[in-house]
């Protein structure tokens, strides 16, 4: 049994059941584990990196500021939740760690983590991020990938069981899109672009303008494109370089905001994107222009260098 690990493990239990509690003290947080303070800040100060009262704050701040993001709660409300007596200690204390205060904050929020040497976290909505074991990497995202479609390959067959085969043999004519107008390729390829700039705004805390994509023309789309591809493309490469697939930003745009991980949004995108590339490259094989085949990514990928 390892000792200082499971008491490590105990006290993040306590940690996640506490953080209702701001106002408790070092000693009441030992006590929960009947252990001093003492002992308590030895153990954790060794296998975290800092104290627990120091740990207890940071994760409460991070707290504060998805809570900023994503909620309209008064903003001395948040930072007494967060722990602080007054507007003042909470916009020193917020200044200090994120660089800019609450309010400016709540109007143009960013990443929640705060840097740290346990890598241990806030996680939305209400708990706690432990260190991985392994970083995501890309070959880690594209194995899950793989596996989430072999998964829901399986879910669609266990599904069809209960269709007639009249049913199972009915024309498809379906879109992802959530708006009553048919789609069209004009409307898929503005989309496809829109997808990608719509993202590298939620990223950068801007508003997109969907009305850009209503009738838009092949060259308004070729222009936005040239801008948000590589964008959004810069913004996957320092996912993945940096290590950062699982950390967390927020998406302050939505309503109500939402928050998910750097991985996530590269899967929702590509998972979206390649349902509307079908119908698209379907569209223009319909109407006699068939170089492009099915879009297939193994013609993409085996090709020389580009």
């Amino acid at each position: 049994m390892n000792l200082p690990a499971d008491t490590f493990s105990a006290w993040l239990d306590v940690l996640v059941d506490t953080l209702d509690e701001p106002g408790l003290t070092s000693e009441q947080l030992a006590g929960r584990l009947h252990l001093s303070r003492f002992h308590l800040d030895r153990v954790v100060s060794a296998a975290a990196g800092e104290a627990p009262a120091a740990l207890r704050r940071r994760v409460l701040l991070e707290r504060s500021a998805f809570r900023l993001a994503t909620s309209h709660r008064p903003i001395l409300d948040i930072g007494v939740e967060a722990g602080y007596g007054s507007h003042e200690a909470f916009t020193r204390a917020f200044r200090r760690v994120y660089g800019v205060t609450p309010r400016d904050w709540r109007v143009r929020p960013g990443r929640i983590r705060i840097e740290s040497a346990s890598d241990v976290h806030f996680h939305p909505p209400g708990g706690i991020r432990l260190p991985a074991r392994q970083r995501v990497t890309t070959m880690d995202l594209i194995q899950r990938m793989v596996e989430h479609h072999i998964w829901l390959t399986r879910q669609l067959i266990e599904c069809a069981r209960e269709l007639t085969d009249a049913q199972l043999d009915e024309p498809i004519v379906l879109s992802v899109e959530d708006d009553p107008d048919p789609s069209t390729l004009r409307r898929i390829i503005s989309r496809l672009v829109g997808q990608m700039q719509m993202w590298n705004a939620s990223m950068t805390g801007e508003e997109y303008d969907f009305s850009v994509e209503h009738g838009e023309s092949l060259l308004s789309a070729e222009r936005r494109l040239d801008t948000a591809a590589p964008a959004f493309l810069e913004h996957v490469r320092h996912a993945v370089e940096d290590g950062e697939l699982d950390d967390t930003f927020v998406d302050a745009s939505c309503d109500p905001p939402f928050s998910c991980t750097y991985g996530a949004m590269i899967a929702h995108v590509l998972t979206f994107a390649a349902h509307r590339r079908t119908l698209a490259v379907l569209a223009l094989d319909k109407h006699g222009v068939s170089r492009l085949g099915w879009g297939d990514p193994i013609t993409y990928l085996d090709a020389p260098a580009r």
